[in-house]
This record gives structure tokens, sequence and C-alpha cells, in this order.
């Protein structure tokens, strides 16, 4: 049971960093979904809207979303975007 509490607590805190970088997002026709965060503390999201199919989502992703994901919820040890594949 303390299991499904804590999960519920790293949700609730990643929806909160989300929800401030919304705006910005929303501005391009965009937004964010959380598609999984694993039991390794890997956050799995997606780009929708215009966010999924722009050119500039991978710097969206590591100037942006990353960055502030790590800083706001420092629980989580990885994101991933499941709908693009990074520029190394």
């Amino acid at each position: 049971m303390e299991q499904n509490v804590a999960n519920e607590e790293l949700f609730i805190k990643v929806v909160s960093a989300l929800d401030e970088l919304r705006p910005f997002l929303h501005e391009d026709g965009g937004d964010l979904e959380i598609v999984d965060i694993t039991p390794d503390k890997t956050l799995k999201i997606q780009f929708v809207g215009a966010c999924g199919s722009c050119s500039m989502n991978n710097m969206t992703f590591k100037n942006g979303v990353e960055d502030a994901i790590k800083r706001l919820v420092p629980e989580i040890k990885q994101v991933e975007p499941v709908n693009f594949t990074l520029n190394k």
C-alpha cells in the first residue's frame, strides 16, 4: 500500500511540474502527456498537438521539459520522450 501512495505522490508532483510548462507549449498549439513512470523513476512522456510533429521538439525537450522536470521533481532519474527520437 505504501508503494501506491508514493507512486501517487510522485505522479502528482510530475503533473504539477508539467502544469508549469504547459502555458509555453499551449502558445504553439502543443501539450505533454504522461505515458508512464517506471519503477526505476523514469518518466515517459509524449508531445501532443503541434509539438508532436514540430521540428524543434528535441530542443524543447532537452532545454525545457527535461531540465524542468528534473529540477522540480528530483525523484525522477530520467525523462524519455516516446513519440520522437532524441538527437544526441
